[in-house]
Formats: C-alpha cells, sequence, structure tokens
C-alpha cells in the first residue's frame, strides 16, 4: 500500500508531464531543421537518478521505450565521472543503445546539493549525420559505417567546458552544420529548461517529497498495467506482417509476433522474423521495445502514467541477428518502417484478444522523401516524414490526416517548404476511391506532388511501404490500396521502388508523384447504410461507381 498521498501523487505526476512537454515545446520553437521543427520528429523526456523514465513530452511515443536502455548504457560508461555541467551526446545503436545515426541524444545530469537526482533527456532526428545518402537514411547500406557519425555517448561539456572537438568533428561529417548544430543547441535549451523546472518543483515541496513520488509512480504504473492485463483473456495469440522489401527486386522481410497474456503479464516474441539484412531497415532492440510499448498502451482503458514502470508488466524478447534485434554491423538507417510494422504486427495481435480497441490496417506509418543538392551555393536537405491515414475501427471510419500512433508527427506545411527550398508543391489533397470498404470504410490515400526547382542536378531517395501487402481490413472489411511512387521527368513516369537503395538524379522541372497507401475497412461493406454511402459520394471520398461496385447501393 503505497504511503504517497493519490492527490499529492497525481500533482507530481502532472509537474513531471509538464516539464516533459516544455521542454518539448522549447525544443519545437529554439530548432532549426523542418524534420525537428516542423515534423516534430523528436522526443523529450525526465527520467529518475537510475535513468527510468518519469515522464515524456507529447512527440514520438516509439521512443519511449529506448531512453531507458541508452540511459543504462551512459550510466555504466561513466560511473564515478557524472558531475553538474556535464552534457552528454550520443547515437550509436551499438556503442550508445541508440536507435539509428540521426536521432541524436543530448542528455545531461540534475543535481542537487552535490547528489545526482534526476537527468533531462532529449532525442531529436537531425536533417543529417553524413553518409552515403543525403539525410542519412540509406536503405542500400550494407554496413552501419556506411550511415554516417557514429558517436557513443561523449561528453559535448564537461563541468560547463565545451569540448570543442566533438563539436568541429560534427560540423565537418554532415551536410547542413549550421542545421544539425542549431538542432543540438536547441536540444540544449530544452534540457536547461527541464533542469530550471525541476528545480523549482524541487524547491517548492522538497527533495524528499518529489524523490517519493518519483517512485511512487513507476509502482502505481505498474499496479495499473498488471490490472489492464488481468481483464485480458490468458491466451497465445500471433500474428505476421511484413515489410515489402528493398529495392528494385524486394524480397519480403517477416515480422512474426507470438503475443502471450498471463494473468497480469504479457509476452511478446519476435522469433521466427527474419534475419537482418543489408539494408537500412534493421532495428535495435530497444526500438522494438518501444513499439511494443507503444502498441500496448493505446489499449488500455485507464490512465497509466508515462514512465517506466508500465515496462515491468511486459517482456519482450527477438533472437540476436534478426530484423528487430539486429546486431552489429548491421544498418539501420531507415529502422522507423520496421518500428512501424511491429506496432501495426501488434494491432493484428490484439485484435484477436480486443478487437473493439484496435483499427484495421492503415498507411503503415511515415513515407520520407528526401532531396538534396546545392541552391545559391550551399548544400540543402530536405527530409519529412508524410502520414495521415488510418485503417477503419468498430466504431468509426478510418481517420485522414492523422500521424500513424507511433510518431506524434506533422507534414511539413507548403509555405515551408517552398521559402526554404527549391521545391513546389504541385498537389496535395486526398484521393477518392482508395480506403477500404467495410461497415467503417478505410480512410482515404493523399497525393503529394513535388516539383524540384533546383539549377543543380540534385537527389531523392525515398522510404515507404505496403504494395505487395496491402492494408488488411479486420472483420470482413476490405484492404487498403497501396501506394503509388511516380517519377516524371521529361513526361515520362518511372515507377520507383517502395525502398529505394540508390538515390535518383533530378533535374529542374522533375516532379515526383507520391500517393499513399489508404486504410483497410472494419466489418462487411453490406452492413454501411445508403445513408452514409451517399454522404461519401457527396464529399468526393468515393465515386458512385464504387458506390455501387462495393456496396451495392445506386447513388
Amino acid at each position: 500500500m503505497s504511503k504517497i498521498d493519490p492527490i499529492r501523487l497525481e500533482v507530481m505526476k502532472n509537474a513531471f508531464d509538464a516539464i516533459a512537454d516544455e521542454m518539448a515545446l522549447m525544443l519545437m520553437r529554439a530548432a532549426y531543421s523542418p524534420i525537428v521543427r516542423d515534423s516534430m520528429d523528436y522526443s523529450t523526456a525526465i527520467c529518475d537518478a537510475q535513468g527510468q523514465t518519469l515522464a515524456q513530452g507529447v512527440t514520438t511515443p516509439m521512443h519511449l521505450g529506448s531512453f531507458y536502455d541508452a540511459m543504462q548504457h551512459l550510466m555504466t560508461r561513466y560511473e564515478g565521472d557524472i558531475h553538474p555541467g556535464d552534457v552528454f551526446i550520443g547515437n550509436d545503436p551499438y556503442a550508445a543503445a541508440g536507435q539509428h545515426l540521426p536521432d541524436i541524444y543530448i542528455v545531461e545530469p540534475i543535481f542537487f546539493e552535490g547528489r545526482l537526482v534526476a537527468w533531462t533527456t532529449t532525442l531529436a532526428h537531425h536533417a543529417d549525420v553524413g553518409g552515403i545518402v543525403p539525410g542519412s537514411n540509406a536503405l542500400g547500406a550494407v554496413e552501419i559505417y556506411q550511415e554516417g557519425l557514429r558517436l557513443p555517448f561523449l561528453k559535448l561539456y564537461n563541468q560547463g567546458e565545451m569540448n570543442t572537438a566533438i563539436w568541429e568533428i560534427l560540423a565537418l561529417n554532415v551536410r547542413v552544420p549550421e542545421m544539425v548544430q542549431g538542432d543540438l543547441r536547441a536540444q540544449m535549451a530544452a534540457s536547461k529548461a527541464g533542469r530550471k523546472s525541476f528545480g523549482e518543483l524541487v524547491a517548492r515541496y522538497g527533495i524528499d517529497e518529489v524523490l517519493a513520488c518519483a517512485e511512487e509512480l513507476h509502482d502505481y504504473a505498474e499496479r495499473l498495467g498488471r490490472a489492464e492485463i488481468r481483464d485480458l483473456p490468458n491466451g497465445e495469440y500471433h500474428f505476421t506482417d511484413h515489410i515489402d522489401g528493398l529495392g528494385e527486386t524486394p524480397e519480403p522481410i517477416v515480422i512474426q509476433i507470438a503475443l502471450t497474456i498471463h494473468d497480469d503479464t504479457i509476452s511478446v516474441d519476435f522469433a521466427g522474423s527474419s534475419p537482418q539484412v543489408k539494408g537500412g531497415v534493421n532495428t535495435p532492440l530497444p526500438f522494438t521495445k518501444a513499439s511494443v510499448y507503444t502498441a500496448l498502451r493505446s489499449i488500455m482503458l485507464s490512465d497509466i502514467p508515462n514512465c517506466h514502470g508500465f515496462e515491468r508488466v511486459v517482456t519482450v524478447t527477438a533472437p540476436k541477428g534478426t530484423v528487430v534485434n539486429s546486431v552489429h554491423p548491421a544498418p539501420c538507417g531507415a529502422r522507423g518502417i520496421t518500428g512501424y510494422r511491429v506496432i501495426d504486427g501488434m494491432f493484428g495481435a490484439l485484435a484477436q484478444v480486443v478487437p473493439d480497441r484496435v483499427t484495421a490496417d492503415g498507411m503503415g506509418g511515415s513515407t520520407v522523401p528526401t532531396f538534396a543538392g546545392w541552391h545559391d551555393g550551399q548544400a540543402f536537405v530536405f527530409t519529412e516524414t508524410v502520414m495521415g491515414t488510418w485503417g477503419a475501427s468498430s466504431a468509426h471510419d478510418g481517420q485522414v490526416g492523422v500521424p500513424h500512433m507511433g510518431a506524434n508527427q506533422a507534414n511539413v506545411p507548403i509555405e515551408m517548404i517552398e521559402a526554404s527550398y527549391p521545391l513546389r508543391v504541385k498537389r496535395y489533397g486526398i484521393m477518392p476511391d482508395t480506403g477500404g470498404s467495410g461497415r467503417y470504410r478505410g480512410g482515404n490515400a493523399f497525393i503529394r506532388e513535388y516539383e524540384y526547382l533546383g539549377e543543380e542536378e540534385g537527389l531523392m531517395s525515398l522510404r515507404s511501404d505496403k504494395r505487395d501487402f496491402l492494408p488488411h481490413g479486420l472483420e470482413g472489411g476490405s484492404e487498403g490500396t497501396g501506394p503509388v511512387n511516380l517519377l516524371i521527368q521529361d513526361g515520362k513516369e518511372t515507377q520507383l521502388p517502395v525502398l529505394v537503395t540508390e538515390p535518383y538524379a533530378l533535374k529542374k522541372g522533375d516532379v515526383f508523384r507520391h500517393i499513399s497507401p489508404s486504410g483497410g475497412g472494419f466489418g462487411p461493406a453490406s452492413e454501411r447504410s445508403l445513408a452514409e454511402v451517399a454522404a461519401d459520394v457527396e464529399a468526393g471520398l468515393i465515386s458512385a461507381a464504387t458506390a455501387m461496385r462495393d456496396y451495392g447501393l445506386p447513388v
């Protein structure tokens, strides 16, 4: 039984959340690159002295479970050598328990009266960290050495004094140093804000009260998690999902999930998943775990604190050397797509447990186009995580214009793209006749079309998925549609692979057209009412021909 007053615990929980959110807003406002500032591909967190997450900012859920592993690595490496004024930097999946090289951690300790009491942690996806492909999402890399600058956890500041050598090495090895260094400064500004607010919390309530509430918060989250799981039916549930594969001759990559519910715990095993591949989609285990936690938290009904305590009730295992638990020197620059597919696969398994709490399959996370080159005498790299289509649920049609739950990110505003880069967005809208039919209809696909305006030759690479393995429906709902990726040059259309392993050259006037996958339907189409079908036709979401073909209803 807790000795902490429940009202005080709730106040403290919200205080921790507010600090993490303040850090997230500070980072966004101070960031330089659109991938951080506009797409919001970053995360912030407050951790306790043991490196356990107390609260995470409102950004990328798939980062949630990864902070703990990275913190354990940092604390072990620097045991006895952690001081006020230290700022740690790292990114390597194998030398720092990181995620992939573009995701750089900035971590700072919080001291009170000479005692380490907490940590501020930030993680941001940087515009470029070098490597063979601009943007450092090298799908064609065969080893991590090709993906960019690798950093174990190092002291960027040692007791307040900057290590200028690290700063200069970073600047020399990335294509857009002003953006990378600007985003790193934004991360440090967010950490400073977090340290200041945590200090104010301690000044108000006292260090003993704050730390006691922090410890109790983990136990409270664990109790809530176990109570939720006890309400689920015991059993083992299986699901197989796929990534289409790499390049011009793709071979399917298998994500095999066995989810076991036993009383008040859940275990998830990935045995049977594909071996790691010579391509950048391999995933370090911390990121796989974070994706599992994200899926499981989404089906919980109670307001479980966003802290490490929940992770105690979940066990994640995966054979070493597989695409979901890669080992050195496997490349993992585009590992995000595998994390999304882990969540989608978890939904497939959970649909057998709680079908009313999950959706049919959606577009599978973000499509990631990258454009790079030289413009007005300066190098540029533009990457965005374009997303926004869900499958239907048991209660409503699939959502459009909403990010995948694994990443609370946004599409970059057209005006920001055109003001900063030699690109014109020619078309952006919803595609009719794409969502899977059903009692509830899957979300429609969207189109986004870019024209390259640079006078000098540019490069374009791409990450997408679900052309060969379409978004599935649930409970009799139909599949969604797959992506369309066209490069249009001099009036000739070239169909691109879903996962481009070698960048394509661009000249002025070339156009890249992406039509996203759509969402699967939920329930039999015969159960959708005439009024709903008529409203879809009126809204331009489906045509009269589709209304007749899929629903048998003349409109």
